[in-house]
């Protein structure tokens, strides 16, 4: 299912929020797909930046080492041989599969409650969406990152359903965890990212919840799709 975009109408900012493992990226990356947009992975950038502090063993509770890093941070998505996503780059290398590691993930969230990192993050994703045409997915794009933006999905799913769609994730890549391992952590970033002071995960008044707990990823696009039709009908 296509949609053309009227020549008239402007090219809209669509902003989805939600918790880890509840289909977020998919859904992102196959709207901006469908839609001739750019989609931008920012909790990979989040990622590329733990992997870089967690490579330096760099202090990030200091605010000079934290700051002084983040200078030498270069990050790029360039596309590979699927069409339909970009790999994320750190100063030039392809860490797309590493960000994905469990290690990494259990380091994001204290990366991710650092006023500074946020803004220097929330910066370059705000230069990367100006134009607008894009989908973003992440945290906090509706509430801090576009708060204005057209379109803000909020994605939701049970936990059990998260629990086995990040294993079959993890398992793809051959790193080998059990189901105990995933529940704690996708709890523990639960946890974290609802509770930090800085940018806190939550659903902006006006975004659509979107439950996916019982809906494969053909069905949230349809759903998501017919949402986007009708702004851009208006």
């Amino acid at each position: 299912m296509s949609v053309t975009l009227p020549d008239q109408k402007p090219r809209i900012t669509i902003a989805i929020d939600g918790y880890s493992a509840c289909g977020k990226s998919t859904l992102a990356v196959r709207l901006a797909q469908e839609l001739g947009y750019l989609y931008i992975d920012t909790g990979a950038m989040y990622r590329a930046v733990t992997l870089f502090f967690l490579r330096r063993e760099i202090n990030y509770s200091d605010p000079q080492a934290t700051a002084a890093a983040l200078e030498h941070i270069y990050l790029q998505f360039i596309a590979n041989d699927d069409p339909e996503r970009r790999d994320i780059h750190l100063n030039g290398e392809n860490v797309e599969s590493e960000i994905r590691s469990l290690l990494v993930a259990d380091r994001v969230c204290d990366l991710a409650a650092i006023p500074i990192v946020r803004q220097h993050l929330v910066a370059q994703q705000r230069e990367l969406g100006k134009d607008g045409g894009v989908v973003l997915d992440g945290r906090d794009i509706g509430t801090i990152v576009f708060p204005k933006a057209e379109i803000k999905f909020f994605v939701t799913a049970d936990m059990d359903v998260r629990v086995a769609r990040r294993m079959a994730e993890l398992v793809s890549k051959g790193q080998d965890l059990t189901l105990e391992a995933v529940e704690t952590n996708l709890r523990m970033r639960d946890r974290e990212e609802t509770t930090r002071t800085e940018s806190p995960l939550r659903q902006a008044p006006d975004a659509i919840s979107l439950d996916t707990s019982r809906l494969n990823a053909d069905a949230v696009l349809q759903v998501a799709l017919q949402d986007v039709e009708a702004r851009l009908a208006d």
